[in-house]
This record gives structure tokens, C-alpha cells and sequence, in this order.
């Protein structure tokens, strides 16, 4: 039984791990539970009259519309709470590793075409020699078709030790060229644009919590320190979730040993867990701000409302998302799964954010399309050049007004300590 911690809490079992962890009835395993039997039957004739009788385009199999119905069942729950087909099992499995079969490259799509950005470095494209500017015309010999970012990577991502032919066209040579690569298991950075500002405050960005960032975040946290840090930014903003474990090992950094991080609740009274710091790190007691705003949600909003909870950091931006319920990730049969809500978290002191999100105290809305600007400015650091920047984009860079608040508010408390 494998168990992981999805966003939330995700749980993994193999095959039939969807009876045992339905096994919690209070009636003897042994009790014949008429309610459930009768639908059962229902379910099984009115299937039965559906494949005998349903004339369309394509006939419908059992398989179809059993999964069709499981996706009916568990989508009327709640909105996050999903029977998977294999295939999006899987790309759950991957975004939860932030890892992935492919080449690494980073693409954008501009004027209705597809773009390398940037080679990952180490990756079987940077080997390769492919660069920034490269367009994408053909994958394994075939023009894509109205190109899009999405379709693209589709394309391009496969299992590891396989090959594909990526065909680009390089303007400053005029000319195209075939890459003939084999993918490899590329990770993804989930920490990013570790920085030193002025006055020592620090800036980190944290874009989701994967099996990694724990481990990310102490080598950026550590490298900043070694350079003087007096006062951090850590930026949450459109910070989707991911995994607990995750955003437990980030609040670690700060809590003392066998303290109080995050709790989950389900059911029952004895369903609670609780999820304290392991210590183990150096004191840090400098100042931390925390940037948020409504696409800050699960995971994220743990890191959130626990250092706001025990009064270790100021939250600046806008009010999170509000999603801080638990679901457990079942693997079924045939590859397939299912994500089931099954408690809510809660913050040190008893606090559910579900559908409430946290209130930052230095409140700062930003238009969405200010927003978007600053989103797009954060994946383009590489366009130093103002005139580039603005004619790749259509527009100056602006200034981070949500991002300037948190450093003033740091730099206040900085001063405020040096007079004490």
C-alpha cells in the first residue's frame, strides 16, 4: 500500500484498495447491506437495457458506460472529487512528481505559432543544441495542425528511452533542422527566481508543492542566507496546491520541533492527523512576508495560513481561493483512479479555510490585467532588454505593486528592529 499526500492528503492503494478503505462501516464486514444491493441491481438492469437497446454512432460497451457512470456518480459529490480514466490517472501521478517523459524544453505560442523559449538545462534539447527562438514546424515528420502550447506538448512528451524528431525553423540561419532526441525524465523546478533585493530581503517563488520543493526550498532558503539574508518574500501567488507533505516540509524551515503545522479531520472524531514540524534546522527569526492573491489555493494556503496562524509571517495581496478539503487518491483497477474528498485541514489554532481562504493583513488588489502582466514578466526574466521585452509583448514592464508593498512592510519592520 503505497499512501502519498495529494493537496490536500492523497492516499494511494493498488486494485482492490477501494473496499479497504471503505472498510470503516460500523456494521460487520459479514452484514448484508440490502440498500446498496438493490441499487446495485437497478444499476446493472438499466445498463443492461442501455447495451441491448441504445442505437448511435458507436455501440455502448459495458466498459463506456461503466466509466461514463462513475464519472457521474463521484463528479456530483464536489467539485473536486473525480473518477480518473487511466490516462489522466496518470498525468495526475506526474503532476504530483512535477516530473514527465520528455526532452525539456520550454515553448510559448506567439502569432499562432510555437516558440522554444529555452532549453531546460541538462536536458536531452540543450544537448541537442536547440535554442531560444527555434519554431516548432513538424514532431516525427508531421506538420502540426493549428499549433497550440497544449497540443505541442502533447506531442513532444512520451516515455522515457523513446525517441522523437522535432523539425524547427531557425530565423537567424534561415534554414530548419531536424532534432532527433531520445526523452529522458525531466523534473521541474517547482522554486524558483531565488533572489537578494536591497537590504537584504530575499525573494523566493514557490509556483506549486511537489515531491521536490521541500528539498528545493531549503537549498534556496540556504543560499540566501549565505549571502547576507536579513527578510524573505516567499510568492504564492497563483500557487495552484499540491502536495502536504510539501508544504509542511516549507513551514518545517520555521517551526520549532513537534509544533503544530497543519491538521486534517475527517468523519470522525479518531480520523484527526496531525502533522507537526520535525525541527532540526538553525533559528530563523527574521521577517517573512507572504504573497497571495485568489489563485492561491490548497497546499499553498496551508503555507499561508500557518505562519499567519503563529504569527511568523504577514500575509500581503489578495484573499486565497478557500480550498481546504482533503481528497484521497485511490489507483483502481485497469490503471485507472479516483479522487475522493474524504476530510478538511485546518490551521494550528482551528481554523478551516475551506471556502473562506485566507485574509492577508496588508490587502493589496491588483486588476487582472496588471496581473497578468506581472505573470508573464515572472516566466520572462531572460528578456532583460526593456525594448525587446516590449516588442515581444506589446507592453513595459510594470511595477509589482503587491511585491513592492511586502518588501516595504519588511524594510518598516527591519528598521524598527535596528532601533530596538
Amino acid at each position: 500500500m503505497l499512501k502519498r499526500f495529494l493537496v490536500i492528503i492523497a492516499a494511494v492503494f493498488a486494485g482492490y484498495g477501494v473496499a479497504q478503505f471503505a472498510a470503516r462501516s460500523r456494521a460487520p464486514s459479514w452484514w448484508p447491506d440490502r440498500e446498496r444491493d438493490r441499487n446495485v441491481r437497478y444499476f446493472r438492469e438499466v445498463m443492461q437495457l442501455v447495451k441491448e437497446n441504445y442505437v448511435g454512432d458507436a455501440p455502448a460497451g459495458y466498459k463506456d458506460l461503466t466509466q461514463a457512470a462513475l464519472s457521474g456518480m463521484v463528479s456530483t459529490l464536489d467539485p473536486h472529487s473525480q473518477f480518473m480514466r487511466a490516462d489522466e490517472f496518470q498525468e495526475t501521478e506526474e503532476e504530483l512528481s512535477n516530473a514527465f517523459g520528455g526532452v525539456g524544453m520550454q515553448v510559448e505560442q506567439r502569432d499562432g505559432q510555437v516558440f522554444v523559449v529555452a532549453p531546460i538545462a541538462g536536458t536531452p534539447a540543450e544537448r541537442a543544441g536547440m535554442r531560444r527562438g527555434d519554431r516548432l514546424l513538424k514532431i516525427d515528420g508531421k506538420t502540426i495542425e493549428n499549433p497550440t502550447v497544449e497540443k505541442t506538448v502533447r506531442l513532444v512528451r512520451g516515455e522515457p528511452d523513446t525517441e522523437v524528431t522535432i523539425t524547427v525553423y531557425r530565423a537567424s540561419q534561415n534554414r530548419t533542422i531536424d532534432f532527433k532526441l531520445k526523452r529522458e525524465r525531466i523534473r521541474l523546478e517547482s522554486v524558483q527566481h531565488a533572489a537578494m533585493g536591497p537590504d537584504g530581503i530575499g525573494y523566493v517563488q514557490i509556483t506549486q508543492f511537489s515531491e521536490r520543493t521541500g528539498e528545493e526550498f531549503t537549498d534556496a532558503l540556504t543560499g540566501l542566507e549565505k549571502q547576507g539574508l536579513r527578510a524573505l518574500v516567499i510568492d504564492l501567488r497563483d500557487n495552484p496546491g499540491g502536495l502536504l507533505d510539501a508544504a509542511v516540509d516549507v513551514c518545517n524551515q520555521f517551526f520549532d520541533k513537534d509544533e503544530l503545522i497543519v491538521y486534517t479531520q475527517g468523519r470522525t472524531p479518531e480520523s484527526r492527523e496531525n502533522f507537526k514540524a520535525q525541527g532540526g534546522h538553525v533559528p530563523r527569526t527574521y521577517p517573512i512576508a507572504i504573497l497571495v492573491n485568489g489563485g492561491t489555493a490548497s497546499a499553498a494556503e496551508i503555507v499561508s495560513g500557518a505562519m499567519k496562524d503563529t504569527r511568523r509571517a504577514v500575509i500581503v495581496g489578495e484573499k486565497t481561493f478557500g480550498k481546504g478539503s482533503v481528497q484521497s487518491v485511490l489507483e483502481l483497477q485497469d490503471g485507472e483512479g479516483l479522487r475522493l474528498t474524504t476530510a478538511r485541514y485546518y490551521t494550528p489554532s482551528g481554523i478551516t479555510i475551506h471556502e473562506r481562504g485566507i485574509a492577508p493583513q496588508v490587502e493589496l488588489e491588483v486588476s487582472a490585467d496588471d496581473e497578468s502582466k506581472i505573470r508573464l514578466q515572472q516566466t520572462r526574466i531572460d528578456l532583460t532588454a526593456p525594448a525587446e521585452f516590449a516588442d515581444r509583448f506589446g507592453f513595459q514592464r510594470i511595477d509589482d505593486a503587491q511585491l513592492t508593498t511586502a518588501q516595504e512592510v519588511l524594510t518598516g519592520v527591519l528598521a524598527a528592529r535596528d532601533v530596538k
